[in-house]
Order: structure tokens, then C-alpha cells, then sequence
């Protein structure tokens, strides 16, 4: 199941043998198998990140043991030469510029990270970021939001609303913002339009959401189906963490906005995720209730990946060819 996202494909007039690689890798599309580099990516993502947070406790404690090995992680990550990254003070909450060479400073992407509301960072996020800099060719500002077991999703959102009011007042113009996040960063992008919505805020020129954790219930049959065959979120883990987040809620509360929320007026939206894993039916019906709400919808299903696999891009080829489809959806969406 997948949707062209351009009339004007990206082409690449390629010279030597190592430019070709990379011009075949970037028109790489939704449809076929997985490549030998991913399915090797998918049995190390397994073993290795898929395993600790199986093994880890359905506690605070747990979480506490993920946020620590990710914050590891993330002191690791590097960004090639000429890429720069610069913190910036947001009040209750900070966040990190990263450019790539050198942007359009009159549009820029508020990115909303990934890790179940309770790990990930700007910092674990810099490859990815860079990357999605380099692509749409302008700045992004890398949200820190605040994090359970301290916080709550409903702090993420405050933040988010934060954040997007910051840059308004820096100056940029809702029609020059585009909003983008991956799996908890994807429920996250959706309950901000939906709280900007509400409010009467100018919406963003576009979002995009990969593999979003639409329904923090756990409800859809993907997730049942596909949890032998999702290569990073285990599923019991996940549906452990909705219902904690979910504990004591009302129905009307922001937590559970994507999921039953009016979505007509949206501005355009892209969604992608992996066929086999247990996010995929949130990805499908989210981008499904969209499109019959009038908006409009590029949705794509990539077979065999995992989770968010263009955050795995350095690692997976079909992760590099995801930036190529972003920065073409925006384009044509005229964002």
C-alpha cells in the first residue's frame, strides 16, 4: 500500500561507480523486499536493542535502565563536517538547532524524537536530524521534551505547543514550519495539530509522522499480528506503557487526540511505516480517518524494515531513500 509522493522525482546525474550507488539507493521505492544490508540491520536491532528492553522490568526502574543506555548511546553520536549544532533555551524544556551546510533560515522543521515518551533525546537523534536537514534544506529544531517516569505525555505536548509558539515568535510563519516526528514523536506531531487546531493557532505548512504510536491503547490487530516480526518494539513493553500513560484519563484528555480526534483541516500529511511492524495498523488507520476527513494523505508501507528505519539510515539502505520521499512530499505539498 503505497502513494507516489511527487510528480517530479528527485534525479541524480551520476559519474563514477560510488555516485551510482548512492543515485540507486535514493530512488529505492515502497514495495519490494527488504535489501541484504536491512535484513542484517533488522537481526542486530533484534538481538541487541529489542532484547534490553525486553529483559528490562515493567518499573520506573526499567525505564530508568533504557533512558541511561540511550543517553550512552547518544553521547556517541557524531555529525560529518558541515553539520553544526547549537542548544537553545525554551524555558521549561530545550532544544537543539541542527543544520546541515547551509539551510533556508526562512522555513525551518520542528522535530518531534521517538523512544515511548520515556527515552530519546536531540542528542541520539543528530544522524537522524542532520540528515533531515540536509534533505528538506532547512534548519531543524530538535525538541528535548520532558520524559516519563517524571513527566507525562501531556508535559511532551506542553512542550511541543512551546516550541512551535517559540518559533512563531522568532519570526517564522506557520506556512514556512513544517512538524515531524517517529513513533511517540508521531503521536506527539498529531496531538500538536489537534491542540493547535483547538486553540485557533495557524497550522503548520505540513507534518510527517513515521510509524506513529497513534493509539497508546494498543488496540490494533497489527499489534497482535506482527509481534513476532517487529524487530525493535516489543509488544507487551508497549502496551505496558499505554496503559500507564492512559491510567486515570479521561476520554477527552490530549493523550488520546490522534486516536479519536477530528482530524478535518489538517494540513497535509505523510505517514510511513513498516509492513511488519506492530505500529503498522496505527500508520494505516490514522492516514486512512485523514484522508476520508479531507485531507491530504501520502501514506507509505515498506515491506520487512523495522521500526522507524530511517532513524536506522546510516545502517539501512531504504532509511537514506526515506529522506528523498520526505523532502519530494514537501515539495509537492508546497511546503
Amino acid at each position: 500500500m503505497t502513494t507516489s509522493t511527487s510528480p517530479r522525482p528527485l534525479r541524480l546525474v551520476a559519474a563514477t561507480a560510488a555516485q551510482r550507488r548512492v543515485a540507486r539507493t535514493l530512488a529505492m521505492e515502497p514495495g519490494g523486499p527488504p535489501t541484504l544490508r536491512a535484513r542484517i540491520a533488522n537481526q542486530v536491532i533484534r538481538a541487541v536493542m529489542k532484547t534490553a528492553w525486553q529483559c528490562a522490568p515493567d518499573s520506573e526502574a526499567g525505564m530508568t535502565r533504557i533512558q541511561r543506555a540511550t543517553d550512552v548511546l547518544g553521547r556517541l553520536q557524531a555529525v560529518p563536517p558541515g553539520v553544526s549544532t547549537a542548544p537553545q533555551d525554551l524555558g521549561a524544556c530545550t532544544a537543539e538547532w541542527v543544520r546541515a551546510g547551509t539551510p533556508d533560515e526562512r522555513r525551518v522543521v520542528l522535530y518531534l524524537h521517538g523512544g515511548a515518551y520515556f527515552f530519546g533525546s536531540p542528542r541520539l537523534y543528530r544522524p537522524f536530524n542532520w540528515r533531515l536537514s540536509a534533505a528538506t534544506g532547512r534548519p531543524v529544531l530538535a525538541l528535548d521534551y520532558r520524559l516519563a517516569p517524571r513527566h507525562t505525555p501531556a508535559d511532551a505536548l506542553e512542550d511541543a505547543l512551546t516550541a512551535y509558539d517559540f518559533l512563531l515568535r522568532r519570526g517564522y510563519r506557520p506556512q514556512d514550519v513544517v512538524v515531524a516526528g517517529d513513533s511517540a514523536g508521531g503521536h506527539l506531531t498529531l496531538a500538536l495539530l489537534l491542540a493547535l487546531k483547538k486553540r485557533g493557532t495557524a497550522l503548520p505548512a505540513a507534518a510527517v509522522c513515521l510509524s506513529p504510536w497513534v493509539d497508546l491503547y494498543c488496540e490494533a490487530d497489527s499489534h497482535r499480528l506482527n509481534r513476532r516480526t517487529d524487530h525493535l518494539l516489543p509488544a507487551d513493553k508497549l502496551a505496558w506503557l499505554g496503559r500507564l500513560y492512559c491510567r486515570d484519563k479521561d476520554d477527552d484528555d490530549p493523550v488520546f487526540s490522534p486516536r479519536r480526534g477530528d482530524l478535518s483541516g489538517l494540513p497535509p500529511l505523510m505517514f510511513m511505516a513498516s509492513g511488519s511492524e506492530i505500529l503498522r495498523d496505527d500508520a494505516r488507520d490514522v492516514a486512512e480517518r485523514a484522508r476520508a476527513a479531507g485531507v491530504h494523505v501520502v501514506y507509505q508501507e515498506w515491506d520487512g524494515l523495522t521500526h522507524v528505519f530511517p532513524v536506522f539510515a546510516e545502517f539501512v539502505p531504504e532509511g537514506r531513500a526515506a529522506f528523498r520521499h520526505i523532502a519530494e512530499f514537501l515539495r509537492a505539498a508546497g511546503a
